[in-house]
Formats: C-alpha cells, sequence, structure tokens
C-alpha cells in the first residue's frame, strides 16, 4: 500500500456497502502453487525492472511475502488481480507457494463501484480521492486512462490527484487539515528531489501566508539553483523595499512577478484617471 493511503480507508465506504469483503483478510489468505496462478493479461503494467524484483526476491527469501496477492479462480487456476510483481519475484526466489486472498468477480465489481463512487463524492478530501484512484490502479488494474474515463476527468487531473500521495507526511496532514491548498501541495510535489526546501516551503506556506505564487517562485528559484533557502525565499517574495518606495510614490500598488529568466514589474490601477496619474508620477 502507498504511503499515505491512510489507515481509514473503510470508513469512505458507502453504509450499505458489504464491509466483509474487505475485512477479515487474515482468515482468507490461501497458500496457493505458484504454477497455479497466472498473470491478468490485461495488467496495465507490461515492464517489470529485473534487478528490482532481484532485490524483491532476495527480501521474500529472508521475511517472506509480507503482503498476500489477490486472486480470482479462474479455469486454468487462479488469475491475479493485484500482486503480480511479488509472484514474479516469489519465482525467483524459489518459493513453491504464496499467500494470495482469492475473490469473486462479484466481490470485486462491488468494491470497484464503491471505489468510483467515492471519488465522484464532493465531499471527498484530495487525498482520499488519491487513496480511491491508487486502490483502481494497483488492485484492480484499471489504466489510468480508463479510470478518467469512467470518472469524467483528464487523465492528467487523474495522475496530478494520485500524486499527493508522494506528499511528505507533514504536508498530507496540512491538506488534510485544510491549511495549504491543492496548489500549495503541487508546488511542495515539484520539490520532491529537494526535502529540505519541501519542509522550508510548508513552513512558509503555514507561518509566513504564501499563497501558490510565492510557492510556485520559490520552486522556481530553488530548482535555478538558489544557494540557500533564504535566497529562494527572497524570489518568492513579491515586494521588496524598492517597490514599496515606488508605490508610495505612485500612489498605486508594485509588486514584482519573477519566472525562471528575469521577471516583470507590475503597476496596478484602477481607472484610466488612476493610470494617467501614475504616468504623471514616473
Amino acid at each position: 500500500m502507498a504511503k499515505g493511503l491512510g489507515k481509514g480507508f473503510e470508513g469512505l465506504l458507502p453504509t450499505n456497502f458489504d464491509i466483509t469483503i474487505i475485512q477479515g483478510e487474515k482468515d482468507r489468505v490461501s497458500q496457493l502453487l505458484v504454477h497455479d496462478v497466472f498473470p491478468n493479461p490485461d495488467q496495465p503494467r507490461r515492464e517489470f525492472d529485473q534487478e528490482q524484483l532481484e532485490e524483491l526476491a532476495s527480501s521474500i527469501r529472508r521475511h517472506g511475502i509480507l503482503q498476500p496477492l489477490i486472486v480470482v479462480k479462474h479455469t486454468d487456476g487462479h488469475r491475479i488481480v493485484a500482486g503480480e510483481r511479488r509472484w514474479r519475484a516469489a519465482q525467483l526466489a524459489g518459493l513453491a507457494e504464496v499467500p494470495a486472498i482469492v475473490r469473486t468477480l462479484e466481490e470485486l465489481e462491488q468494491l470497484e463501484i464503491a471505489l468510483i463512487e467515492n471519488v465522484q463524492r464532493v465531499d471527498l478530501s484530495p487525498l482520499d480521492q488519491a487513496a480511491s484512484i491508487y486502490r483502481l490502479y494497483h488492485q484492480f488494474n484499471i489504466a489510468y486512462e480508463d479510470i478518467a474515463l469512467r470518472l469524467g476527468k483528464a487523465v492528467s487531473t487523474v495522475n496530478n490527484i494520485t500524486r499527493l500521495l508522494q506528499l511528505p507526511e507533514p504536508a498530507q496532514a496540512a491538506l488534510r487539515a485544510n491549511q495549504i491548498s491543492e496548489g500549495h501541495a503541487r508546488a511542495i510535489l515539484a520539490l520532491k528531489e529537494y526535502p529540505h526546501a519541501q519542509d522550508f516551503l510548508l513552513a512558509s506556506i503555514l507561518r509566513l501566508g504564501w499563497t501558490v505564487r510565492q510557492a510556485e517562485q520559490y520552486v522556481t528559484a530553488t530548482k535555478n539553483g538558489a544557494k540557500t533557502a533564504t535566497d529562494a525565499k527572497k524570489a518568492a517574495i513579491d515586494t521588496t523595499p524598492q517597490t514599496k518606495h515606488l508605490s508610495k510614490k505612485l500612489g498605486t500598488k508594485v509588486t514584482i512577478k519573477r519566472t525562471a529568466k528575469g521577471g516583470s514589474l507590475q503597476i496596478f490601477f484602477r481607472s484610466e484617471d488612476e493610470l494617467n496619474t501614475i504616468f504623471m508620477n514616473l
């Protein structure tokens, strides 16, 4: 399960949903012969990194398979719904059997429908939407394109929602508490290769009330090689002593909007008369 998927996932399901489908998994785990299990031909993932499979196989030799596969009965054995990577690694590890939870097609259909309904709920938080989409992709092997089609959303939207699960835990907590917006969250995600910068950005949003635009400016400055967090912070501030001086002279708001290369000076006016006054004061 992805980091940040949440412990209370069952609480997202409709009240009339048969909860036994997703409960009592320990009692439902079976040991199946490896050669009686086969991949789903409709699995969205077509390629598996051999080095990563070898690493997983090494872990399985030491600790076994910690998370059971999910399979459905088939005339030729059991078809994998989720866990093909674990199954392939188990073969490399020389296991004769794999732990699996055997579900019926009816159970899977009920759970899939419940998850689709969850994502469509207007009161569902972005992270809970992401958890549902993640589960549809990884446990039901539904491609993101098909999920987007069923939800009536753009594929890019579905991908962006799912990426929220990659947020650091503090940022996820802030998003759940509505202390930051999705726009803030995406800016933090853009710095995933800069963990310290992520921490600094989150703190600045929470303590200083940075806007999404300021957060994006900070991201740009960081990626463009700002040497310190303070340098990057300066790039995120749209007012400086110079703009304040100019604002006082012109009698209107003046800000700086920075871009990857340079930026622009923004002078605000509310009417043609105010614009003419600005010109006269220049």
